[in-house]
């Protein structure tokens, strides 16, 4: 796995991914950016959501669950001082579904944490990570 950036002008650079996939990173005008694009650790908090919004998805899918919308939502906290790491991070799963089983559901966001988000578990090594998680009742079993 390959990644780049490039830097274009003050704090901000492009980011290209192995796969051909750029974006915009940037910082705020008082650290000398324009707020232009999203910051670097905005950024491993949306790699983390992806990954685990795509393992839980996968998991239910294959277990036939009729999953027909999956949010994943981050709330972190940062350490005061330098090196400013993430010290907890809390993810809120927001699934509908027709009949979707709470318990299948809770399963595989057990799954992804312990077994296959390779973000949640690095990121685990630094910072306390918990999770919660709703059903749209509306589309409950």
């Amino acid at each position: 796995m390959k990644a780049r950036v490039s830097w274009v002008e003050d704090t901000m650079f492009t980011g290209e991914s192995g796969s051909g996939h750029t974006i915009v990173l940037d910082s705020a005008p008082e650290n000398g950016g324009r707020n232009a694009g999203v910051r670097p650790m905005e950024l491993m908090l949306l790699g983390l959501a992806g990954c685990t919004a795509f393992d839980v998805l996968l998991i239910l899918k294959r277990g036939r669950e009729p999953v027909t919308n999956c949010v994943v939502e981050v709330d972190a906290e940062r350490a005061r001082t330098d090196p400013k790491v993430f010290t907890t991070i809390h993810l809120q799963y927001r699934l509908s579904g027709q009949g979707l089983s709470p318990q299948k559901v809770e399963r595989a966001i057990q799954l992804s944490k312990e077994k296959y988000c390779s973000a949640s578990i690095m990121l685990g090594q630094v910072a306390e990570i918990t999770h919660s998680w709703t059903v749209d009742p509306r589309e409950a079993a």
